[in-house]
């Protein structure tokens, strides 16, 4: 499965927009949520092939979020990558608990994430 469609998870205006232009210049559909529930919201309304996961925001966080879609029968072959702040080694075994497919320290080296996206394609 080619990865064509990506939804980028993110609370900061800043950070969806970098994520959203990079991916666009790569040729990829971007669609944005500003949270946790808007994450699992639209990882079934609009059936993307990726995530972007952000960890810290407001309401439920990425981590729920994560658990909640990896869990779910409708979208839990979507994988999800996280791309958080939190970079000690629990909260990446933690992230990966939950049901991220891989685990991105920001700031994001935005090779290294097409790179990753690719890998999933």
């Amino acid at each position: 499965m080619s990865i064509k469609k990506i939804l980028v998870v993110d609370d900061s205006p800043t950070e969806r927009f970098a994520m959203t232009e990079v991916l666009t210049q790569h040729g990829y559909e971007v669609v944005t949520a500003e949270n946790g529930e808007e994450a699992v919201a639209k990882s079934k309304s609009e059936a993307p092939q990726l995530i972007l996961m952000d960890v810290v925001m407001p309401g439920m966080n990425g981590y729920q979020a994560t658990r909640t879609i990896s869990r779910d029968a409708a979208t839990r072959s979507i994988p999800i990558i996280m791309c958080t702040t939190k970079g000690q080694e629990t909260d990446r075994i933690w992230g990966m608990r939950q049901g991220a497919h891989d685990y991105l320290v920001k700031p994001i080296d935005h090779v290294e994430l097409l790179a990753r996206i690719k890998a999933f394609g």
